[in-house]
């Protein structure tokens, strides 16, 4: 064993040993063995704990663990607090510009138990609140989250969407004549990205490859016959295809679709393709009605296209209210005043539903039965005051473990609307997590079903539930599930949208904001349910004000 991860193991050590507050000169002690392990001009292994013994920084103690450790691969002490550390918090004491007593508060004080929920954390702006923690610091952990999220070549579509946007103006001011497009991943809204593909409709390729050889946005740019590789400053990878402006068309529509979704189309074409003078051609020859590109995923919406039944897919001006919003009271950062103002003034929404944390949320400020009172004579004052606007009495309660929610119903029947969610004890079987999430749907006061699974993508996966079941049970209920238009979860996943919708069940596209500039979210979680199929009938905050005050209303009467 070489002196590198020796030094490894024994810096993990001094790091769980202070997570876990065990003993002050003990962490120090390790920690400076571990540095000189790192520096020594020679070998430790292979030497006697009396040799051991011997060497500047390491002493009796340490010297028997390096000897544990040769022999049995493993230190019984380290061994023992990683047993009783969860994974997750092991690997955010790897992540850079946070050490173990950092991480401790995070774990203990926030309930923070992974890289993915830190990283959610530091987007709700709630590391804040833990004691040591200042803005600076949690953007510096925001970025350094990232850069580790993006290593793996995947990225979320709203961490790209700028960069991407700028190339593709790149790519205009060469050839501003020329047809030129996004394909792939990025033309189809895909939720995760792995590559930008643009096709442009000219041969010139030479041409546009000397002007991007000095682009700032793209680099280590490489020329291979028609296609112009590259990377953007993040790592992602670009690839630009340049074709005859007579074929441009073509393969517009097959470098868009996936593999699967473009062999479906081909096969139902019957005649020579030739030079398409539009994708509405190749359809067209398909016997299709044309297909939107957020649609091309597979062959679910052929059917539909074929029998001319296509929805007209939701779009941001449709909605025409925002629920599911937390505010000062919880761990939102602006009033709700604040909130309701930039709704009403700056988005022009004619309603918002507040639904801060409950009780349980601890780590998020959770109102207790007295501070829901409070907030909901706020709300009354509020609505009052607002002209041509109307804050819902909402909250996001916490599903426990059994399914319950965490207040009781004489609390419950005071909201006008309440999304049920879970945010612990999320490591749970298929069976369990199922029947949990089936108990709070049966509540008869739930009215949403929030983030459904849990996920926060590329960071967490969800919990396992059985979708269909899940799905069934809030059709049964008369229950709305959520899409969190949070770009870290859009969860529901837009690939159960239809089984939803064919099932009669409404989704509903909440930001999950906890500042103002959330709303904005809303755009994502848009993009997210046109993947589904998603149209404005069934989509709970595209009612009017009348409209879904109804289907409050109605809902409440039923529960009583």
């Amino acid at each position: 064993m070489e002196n590198k991860p020796i030094a490894r193991t024994l810096r993990l050590l001094s790091q769980l040993i202070e997570l876990h507050e065990v003993n002050p000169f003990k962490i120090k002690s390790i920690a400076n063995a571990a540095f000189k392990v790192d520096k020594l001009p020679f070998p430790i292994a292979g030497k006697t704990l009396e040799q051991l013994e011997k060497v500047d920084g390491i002493g009796k103690s340490i010297a028997s663990k390096i000897i544990e450790l040769f022999e049995t691969g493993t230190i019984a002490e380290m061994q023992e607090l990683l047993d009783n550390t969860p994974a997750g918090v092991v690997e955010m004491m790897g992540i850079k510009g946070i050490g173990a007593k950092k991480v401790a508060i995070i774990w203990k004080d926030l309930g923070i138990e992974n890289t993915g929920e830190l990283y959610y954390a530091c987007n709700e702006n709630r590391l804040i609140e833990a004691k040591g923690f200042g803005l600076k610091t949690q953007e510096e952990i925001r970025k350094a989250i990232e850069f580790r999220m993006a290593s793996n070549g995947k990225f979320l579509f709203a961490q790209v969407e700028n960069e991407a946007n700028e190339l593709m103006d790149e790519v205009k001011a060469i050839f501003p004549d020329a047809l030129k497009h996004f394909a792939g991943e990025f033309r189809r809204l895909n939720e995760i990205i792995t590559e930008i593909v643009i096709v442009i409709g000219s041969l010139n390729q030479e041409v546009a490859y000397s002007a991007l050889s000095d682009s700032k946005i793209l680099n280590n740019v490489s020329l291979n016959e028609n296609h112009i590789s590259g990377e953007l400053q993040n790592g992602l990878l670009v690839d630009i295809i340049c074709v005859d402006k007579a074929d441009y068309f073509n393969e517009l529509f097959i470098n868009t679709g996936t593999d699967d979704h473009v062999q479906a189309v081909l096969e139902r074409i019957n005649v020579p393709l030739e030079q398409p003078e539009s994708e509405e051609i190749i359809y067209t020859k398909a016997g299709l009605a044309w297909m939107q590109p957020e649609l091309r995923e597979g062959t679910t919406f052929i059917e539909k296209a074929e029998k001319n039944e296509l929805p007209t897919l939701i779009i941001t001006h449709d909605l025409k209210g925002s629920l599911h919003n937390h505010s000062t009271w919880s761990d939102g950062v602006n009033t709700v005043e604040e909130m309701a103002l930039y709704c009403r003034d700056n988005l022009k929404l004619e309603y918002l539903g507040m639904c801060d944390h409950s009780k349980s949320a601890f780590y998020a400020k959770g109102l207790s039965i007295e501070r829901v009172l409070q907030q909901q004579e706020e709300i009354e004052h509020l609505n009052k005051k607002l002209d041509g606007f109307h804050i819902f009495k909402g909250i996001e309660s916490d599903i426990l473990y059994d399914g319950s929610l965490d207040y009781p119903d004489e609390i419950l029947q005071k909201f006008d609307f309440i999304v049920a969610s879970v945010h612990s004890i999320l490591k749970m079987d298929e069976e369990k997590a199922t029947s949990r999430l089936i108990t709070a749907i049966e509540n008869p006061y739930t009215t949403i079903l929030g983030h459904p699974t849990g996920r926060l993508l590329l960071s967490r996966g969800g919990y396992p539930i059985n979708y269909k079941k899940v799905i069934d049970a809030c059709a049964a209920n008369n229950v709305v599930i959520e899409i969190n238009a949070n770009p870290l979860r859009l969860d529901l996943d837009w690939r159960w949208h239809q089984y939803a919708l064919e099932k009669g069940v409404w989704l509903s596209i909440n930001p999950d904001a906890h500042r103002v500039e959330g709303f904005l979210d809303m755009r994502f979680g848009v993009l997210a349910a046109r993947k589904g199929g998603l149209y404005k009938e069934m989509c709970l905050n595209a009612l009017s004000l009348p409209e879904i005050t109804k289907v409050f209303e109605k809902k409440r009467a039923s529960a009583k």
